[in-house]
């Protein structure tokens, strides 16, 4: 399917930030942070987020309020938001550091966000099948396997409150594009991108909404 990237890119980028609650103005200097932390692989703490942005942990504490669906652990300690500690089916593994995301664009966007490349394997929905990659922030997709693997992308519910629910939970990497037919036809507004126009799209994503002080998509 033939797309508008710079539409699409805009679009997504509208509707996912209309997910987020109070505080959004504070997310670019709070989650370009809390990505970095997570992508260490243990739990981040408010009073920790505090110290390393200069900020009062009630003003973390707020910041922290706008960003839907985040994980906790029984700590308070964050332990997701995009990149995630807990299992997911879409495996990302930065600096040896094995972690997950939330869905495959996560994948293509956060190797910018933290400018680390990273190594992806997820498995195809249904069949299993799966699909592995290697994501540079320069040199975008560097390695592929299989050759024909897509992205589903679906635009969210702006009336959603959970990006995550909307968005996230139905953007998987796919094998072929046979793949996704099923996708495609339980979800009529959705399409697929090939992974190469997908970490682009992921790019946009990324540099656009830190540059607006927004977190990105998921």
């Amino acid at each position: 399917m033939s797309i508008d990237a710079d539409r699409l890119a805009a679009r997504l980028g509208e509707t996912i930030s209309s997910t987020r609650g109070a505080g959004g103005d504070a997310m670019g200097w709070l989650w370009p942070v809390l990505l970095r932390e997570l992508a260490r692989g243990r739990p981040v703490t408010v009073e920790y987020l505090a110290r390393v942005t200069g900020r009062g942990a009630a003003e973390v504490r707020d910041g922290l309020g706008g960003l839907s669906d985040t994980e906790y652990d029984e700590h308070g300690a964050v332990v997701g938001h995009g990149i995630t500690l807990r299992e997911t089916p879409h495996r990302f593994t930065v600096d040896g550091q094995v972690l997950y995301t939330w869905c495959a664009l996560d994948t293509l966007i956060f190797p910018t966000v933290l400018d680390r490349p990273a190594h992806v394997v997820s498995p195809t929905p249904g069949s299993g099948e799966l699909v592995q990659l290697s994501v540079d922030p320069d040199g975008g997709v560097t390695a592929l396997e299989p050759a024909t693997a897509v992205v589903s992308v679906l635009i969210p519910d702006s009336g959603s409150s959970s990006v995550r629910a909307s968005f996230c939970d139905q953007v998987h990497f796919f094998a072929t594009p046979d793949a996704a037919h099923d996708w495609l036809t339980e979800h009529p507004g959705g399409t697929v991108l090939s992974v190469a126009a997908a970490f682009d799209l992921g790019r946009r994503l990324a540099q656009d909404m830190t540059a607006a002080g927004q977190p990105g998509c998921c």
